[in-house]
């Protein structure tokens, strides 16, 4: 049976999520929208009237030439200021060079090994007019492709800006990536031109990127493609100094050309739905899906979002600890952070290199003011102890985010105490690769938050929780999330697919965007996620959310994390099977199973106890920290795995976990 311990545990997870955590006077005073009642005022008015509130909106931004029309729908097909002309890179930089902000730092960048640079806005201009005439040097024109396979570093901000400056759509391909997971998406975008390094640091080791992408350019297909046949010039970063092959005539040092290039250039007016970037993103096909976005409208959300959801001020320093290699580095690494003219924190490594005090490290020294992180990465945090938070001075953090997943409700509350020191307010955001930009989120001096609630909707998006029939339900009853309306930053596409797009998004409910994640919505009506659809899982008739029995699990005293996913079972159809990582000092044994499955009853119900539980030292994930549970319910199923791990970071975490399974 449980400790007391324990049973007081139970307690206070149960009410931790009817907390209501308001903001500071001090706080919502100097924020940008500092009232519920303001907050309201302009929802409302988003939602009666979006084309005017997006279009006073928009007059923010710098435009080559004025839209002629706001908005024009037929779904699933959008245009946003259509006949504007626009371009991100001169909202990013450009526009900042007639005020004092040429000055100021844009990027602040750490490598893993302590090295660092400083550009201000005036020398990120002049980079990445260099690397604009680089890419023109070298054939790219607008609408032309580029993948650029990066590690952290500021030149990975200065090729994305580049290509955005003359009209050429990137193609960030995530620095983890194989080579097979290269060349097609390499081959998908029909890649002209491919911008890499020798090679990036991780743990204190080398990845060898340039590698990577020589085997992609010769490997073959399973369809019988050789390599890459689209790309002519291959251009290499000198980072970690690892010896690499050069190919004459295809591949260039990236310092040579730069040295060559001119600092002058001006940046291209291009359509407002010219295509900005294509982002790959995984799909139940198995077949990644290149996500298309495109500039006005996308640059708006990204601005928007940055400016109201993190309350940016002039003095912040803001640190968004995402792999550009994903959508969130690209909405608040770049675009969102530079088109307010903020400053950027900027880091190359790992969390935990050379220990777990590395981020808290960063925010003492570098005096970080608003901190957005994972909730994968809070919780490899919470078990790696207090004492790593506890040797840094955080005083200098006055907003906290998470993104990525929802957030149980204790890591939440480990967080607003131990790094927010109970001052700074949490803003909990939901979106995804398709939406472009955060869609719910609290504005943090206006929206009072719940512990594992993402709030309130941002300005202009119309979410609801509907049943498979499409008619909304009532308070607290779980549904599908949908969209209503289009808004600005929406996908535009899956590119070169319009019917996988179609059907993928809008055909569930017709015309009508679904998300594919599960949610509720309470009496408040605040938002909560509860995870993928497909994640959902129907055990003799009752549909339980993995999430909710995660958070269950990771409330109970000894665990550290947990991963929960079905697979098939002859009488209940389903059956729930657990993955978890205790804290240090704790140990997995057949009482421990027993005491979570009782656990998890008391908290959800009988029908909700984990058929099976394994303990692990680790779980599997991605480099950016998202835990890979496509894997875990192949090992659940089958015992094995054979489905893409591409993006896993620890491969020796499988063989561990497949061990765990044959016992």
């Amino acid at each position: 049976m449980p400790t007391k311990k324990a049973a007081s545990t139970h307690i206070e997870s149960a009410l931790l999520e009817k907390r209501v955590f308001k903001p500071s006077k001090k706080f919502s005073d100097a924020a940008k929208i500092g009232s519920l009642a303001e907050y309201e005022k302009l929802y409302k008015a988003s939602i009666k009237d979006p084309e005017k509130f997006f279009a006073q909106q928009a007059e923010e931004l710098h435009w080559f030439k004025k839209w002629k029309k706001v908005m024009q729908w037929k779904a699933p097909f959008a245009q946003w200021f259509i006949g504007g002309k626009i371009n991100a890179s001169y909202n990013c930089l450009d526009r900042h060079l007639t005020s004092w902000r040429r000055n100021k730092a844009a990027i602040i960048w750490e490598g893993e090994f302590g090295d660092e640079r400083t550009l201000t806005y005036q020398q990120l201009h002049r980079e990445v007019c260099k690397a604009a005439n680089m890419l023109r040097s070298l054939g790219v024109r607008s609408g032309d492709r580029v993948a650029i396979y990066m590690g952290m570093t500021p030149e990975l901000t200065i090729a994305v800006l580049a290509c955005a400056r003359i009209g050429a759509t990137h193609s960030v391909i995530f620095g983890g990536f194989s080579a097979e997971a290269i060349r097609d998406r390499v081959n998908d975008a029909e890649a002209k031109v491919i911008i890499t390094s020798d090679g990036t640091f991780r743990r204190g080791g080398v990845i060898e990127l340039k590698k990577h992408v020589d085997n992609a350019l010769k490997a073959v297909s399973t369809d019988g493609i050789s390599g890459c046949p689209t790309v002519e010039k291959v251009i290499v970063l000198k980072r970690t100094g690892t010896e690499v092959e050069m190919w004459q005539g295809r591949d260039f040092w990236w310092q040579e050309l730069m040295n060559e290039a001119s600092d002058k250039h001006d940046a291209v007016p291009l359509d407002s739905e010219h295509p900005l970037y294509i982002l790959y993103t995984s799909g139940t096909t198995g077949k990644p899906k290149g996500i298309v976005h495109t500039t006005a409208g996308y640059l708006l959300g990204a601005y928007l979002t940055t400016k109201y959801i993190f309350d940016l001020k002039e003095d912040d320093i803001f640190w968004c600890t995402a792999d550009v290699g994903w959508v969130t580095g690209h909405s608040y690494v770049i675009y969102g952070p530079l088109a307010n003219g903020a400053t950027v924190m900027m880091y190359e490594g790992a969390p935990n290199f050379p220990d777990f005090g590395r981020f808290w490290d960063i925010i003492e020294r570098r005096k970080i003011s608003v901190f957005y992180t994972a909730p994968t990465a809070i919780r490899a945090f919470i078990r790696a102890g207090d004492e790593f938070p506890k040797r840094h001075d955080l005083s200098s953090l006055r907003l906290l985010g998470t993104v990525g997943e929802p957030i149980n409700p204790e890591a939440w509350m480990w967080y607003h105490k131990t790094i927010g020191g109970g001052r700074c307010p949490i803003t909990d955001t939901w979106w995804q690769t398709e939406t472009g930009a955060i869609m719910i989120a609290p504005i943090p001096g206006a929206i009072a938050t719940k512990p594992g609630s993402a709030t309130k909707p941002f300005f202009g998006i119309e979410p609801e929780v509907v049943s498979k029939e499409g008619i909304p339900v009532k308070a607290n009853e779980g549904g599908f999330l949908i969209i209503r309306k289009p808004w600005p930053w929406m996908l535009r596409g899956i590119y070169k697919d319009p019917q996988r797009f179609e059907k993928q998004y809008f055909s569930e409910f017709p015309g009508i965007y679904f998300t594919g994640d599960g949610a509720r919505r309470d009496k408040d009506g605040y938002f909560w996620i509860m995870g993928r659809v497909d994640d959902v899982i129907n055990v003799s008739g009752h549909r339980i959310g993995t999430m909710e029995v995660e958070s269950a699990l990771v409330a109970f005293e000894s665990v550290a994390e947990a991963a929960v996913v079905g697979r098939p079972d002859e009488i209940k159809g389903s059956a729930l099977v657990a993955f978890v990582t205790l804290k240090s000092g704790s140990t997995g044994s057949e009482e421990v199973k027993m005491q979570l499955r009782e656990h998890v009853a008391k908290e959800i119900g009988s029908f909700a106890k984990p058929d099976d539980i394994h303990f692990s030292d680790a779980l599997p994930k991605t480099r950016s920290g998202k835990i890979m549970r496509r894997l875990l319910r192949e090992l659940a199923s089958t015992g094995n795995v054979k489905g893409d791990t591409t993006t896993l970071e620890d491969f020796s975490v499988l063989e561990k976990l497949r061990q765990v399974e044959e016992e």
